[in-house]
């Protein structure tokens, strides 16, 4: 529980695990939690001396796999991350948790997993019996124009090719790399390639097991709205998001252990998702709204950002009265509503009480995947290269890619 100081100087005490559950998630305990109870002994035989590769492991969600994984006794654990701070703070957060099984090789590294020395590194430990990819762009706000767009896509789908083709050598037991719900039906090019990423890691899936999921948002993970919510607060700034974007969440626990389960339990090319029922969508404007309400706040709504920033200028000076703007969404690459699944997909919901399986996928056409890599690697060759241009050679590999562009980017907003 944390004390904060709300806008009259009176301390406020806030759990933001208990808000998740009471307000975002509505449930006071892992819906994941019966489904690992079952499989206990399954997940113990996975995991226990083995040797663990998390990568993007400092992340909200790969910190939360690495927590999941942990009681279960593997020998050894490598985290790599580009983020040397939050790696830090991983550790000292592993670290300070009472009763956490931390193996005696534990270790972390501030790298890229598609650079040299990650590859010398990788080598030198003979690889691993498991290895989780959680490194990716995450943002829709990553598309903004062609630079922007290159390095999504190089972290989404050649870098990931890279690791590959390492693993090839050194084959693991088990292979996970997280997807997305913006995977099914994309309307964004962060979603388009996360699917193609299925579609990569799928290319492989006849040299060791390869398994995904797609699920919702993590409530509150590093980057995302709910988590820029606390920082205005903490910094006295309005809030501001969309009102009409509905979407499904799950709590950062949760999310570690829909990993766990997918990469552990899921058959060869399988792709997990959570079964939430569409009652359970939450919008972002609700969020803010109890977020403020926790803190002892009168909300204020406001007719735009510029109002709202105005307004905020009270909130120096003792006010109660917290400015927000809520608007209709109208950036690029914004979808109304999640799914998880296509029409053309077939999935198993009988297997888990929780989780839905998405089952026959097949090894994907290579060819077709080469051409997309020759098409990408030649367009980002050439300097006057459009983002337009790398949307139609997406839509060439994935024809259900519907691109919503308004013109509108995320980044112009608060």
């Amino acid at each position: 529980m944390d004390a904060e100081t709300s806008g009259m100087g009176r301390v406020i005490m806030f759990n933001l695990e208990q808000f998740i559950s009471t307000y975002v998630t509505k449930r006071q305990t892992s819906m994941f939690l019966p489904d690992i109870e079952r499989n206990r002994e399954a997940l113990s035989n996975k995991i226990a001396g083995k040797t663990v590769c998390v990568i993007g492991g400092a992340g909200s969600i790969g910190s939360s796999f690495i927590k999941a994984i942990l009681p279960f006794k593997p020998a050894s654990l490598v985290v790599v991350d580009t983020n040397e701070n939050a790696l830090a703070e991983l550790t000292r957060d592993i670290r300070s948790t009472k009763g956490m099984f931390i193996p005696a090789n534990f270790t972390t590294y501030p790298m890229d997993f598609a650079s040299p020395v990650f590859k010398k590194m990788f080598i030198r430990c003979g690889g691993f019996d498991i290895v989780a990819n959680f490194s990716a762009h995450k943002h829709v706000r990553s598309e903004k124009d062609i630079y922007s767009v290159e390095v999504l896509i190089q972290n989404n789908i050649f870098h990931a090719k890279i690791l590959l083709d390492l693993l090839v050598k050194y084959p693991p037991e088990e292979y996970f790399c997280v997807s997305t719900d913006k995977a099914a039906n994309p309307v964004n090019i962060m979603g388009a390639s996360k699917r193609i990423m299925e579609d990569v890691i799928f290319g492989y899936s006849d040299k060791f097991p390869v398994k995904t999921a797609r699920f919702a948002n993590v409530a509150f993970s590093n980057g995302s709205l709910p988590a820029g919510f606390l920082e205005r607060i903490h910094k006295q700034q309005p809030l501001s998001g969309p009102s009409d974007i509905r979407r499904y969440f799950v709590s950062p626990e949760e999310s570690g252990q829909i990993c766990m389960l997918a990469c552990m339990l899921g058959e060869n090319r399988a792709i997990f998702f959570p079964k939430l029922e569409e009652t359970q969508m939450m919008t972002f404007d609700a969020i803010g709204t109890e977020l403020l309400r926790a803190y002892n706040y009168e909300i204020v709504e406001c007719v735009s950002d510029e109002d709202a920033i105005d307004k905020a200028e009270d909130l120096k000076h003792g006010s109660n009265q917290y400015p927000v703007h809520y608007s209709a969404a109208d950036t690029s690459g914004e979808k109304a509503f999640e799914e998880f699944v296509t029409d053309t997909e077939k999935a198993d919901r009988e297997r888990f009480l929780s989780l839905g399986v998405i089952t026959g996928k097949e090894i994907p056409d290579k060819k077709r995947l080469k051409k997309l890599f020759a098409d990408l690697n030649s367009a980002f060759e050439r300097a006057d290269t459009t983002k337009e241009e790398i949307i139609e050679i997406m839509k060439e590999y994935l024809p259900n890619f519907e691109h919503i562009e308004t013109g509108k980017f995320l980044d112009d907003k608060m």
